[in-house]
């Protein structure tokens, strides 16, 4: 049986790209996000191109709703190998930290942060069962170097980010693998850059779009597909050079007496 990706947070940027990346390795795709009408879109796209795929609708800001969202993905496909969770979409926009408050907090930590740790939930008993399988988050490069003037995201991120730190290392020899690509960049063909092309100014820091740097969905996808395959790296950065340099894991454990 081939093995299967499902992809929380499917647009048309890096979605969409993740999607051909591993489906052209022979990965059938779960598609995830809330408009059925641009998912049912993608499924025919990936069909033309010889790729298997499916949607499930869903609202990722409801962290309760992993559970039956998950099994829904697993009597379609019988199995989930790899999750790409990566769902930040148009309506996120960033707050200046003076002005940041604990509603707009509020409304951003069920999708950045309860969600992907109860999709790990729903996951890892297959996958450590399985002794192979793969969770991938994408983050904003504000999780990794807080910014002046891009905050509200960046604090919630940065929990996740802290998160998936830990998970990689409590899954480390059992043939699972946990790691993040953090993107300090404007994804094109995605739905925040349509909005910044047409000059919705909340889009992108600013509103300026024509200096704000972009990267193409498909270099990302590559990112993935190479951190996938080698796994030996918790953390990977677009610009490449922004990658945090590796470190020892301490475990405050290592040499506790037994």
């Amino acid at each position: 049986m081939s093995k299967v990706i499902a992809v929380f947070g499917a647009g048309t940027g890096l979605g969409a790209s993740v999607a051909r990346r591993f489906g052209r390795e022979g990965f059938r795709v779960a598609l995830v996000a809330r408009r059925k009408d641009r998912l049912d879109a993608l499924v025919a796209q990936l069909a033309d191109e010889g790729i298997e795929a499916a949607a499930f609708p869903a609202d990722l800001s409801d962290p309760a709703g992993v559970p039956a969202l998950v099994d829904a993905i697993r009597s379609r496909f019988g199995r989930i190998d790899v999750v790409e969770y990566a769902p930040i979409g148009g309506g996120t926009s960033f707050t200046p930290a003076a002005q940041l408050d604990a509603a707009t907090l509020e409304g951003l930590v069920p999708l950045l942060l309860l969600t992907p740790v109860e999709v790990a939930r729903a996951v890892l008993p297959e996958m450590t069962k399985r002794g192979d399988g793969a969770f991938l988050m994408t983050t904003g490069y504000s999780a990794a170097q807080p910014v002046p003037h891009l905050s509200g995201p960046g604090p919630v991120m940065a929990a996740a980010r802290n998160w998936l730190y830990s998970l990689n290392g409590e899954l480390a020899g059992a043939g699972v693998y946990a790691g993040t690509l953090t993107v300090a960049a404007l994804i094109l063909n995605s739905e925040t850059a349509e909005q910044a092309a047409a000059g919705q100014e909340a889009a992108v820091p600013d509103g300026d779009f024509a200096d704000f740097p972009t990267v193409h969905p498909d270099q990302l996808a590559e990112h993935y597909w190479d951190m996938y395959i080698k796994r030996d790296r918790v953390e990977q950065a677009h610009p490449v050079e922004l990658t945090p340099a590796p470190t020892s894991a301490w475990n405050p454990l290592d040499g506790a007496d037994a």
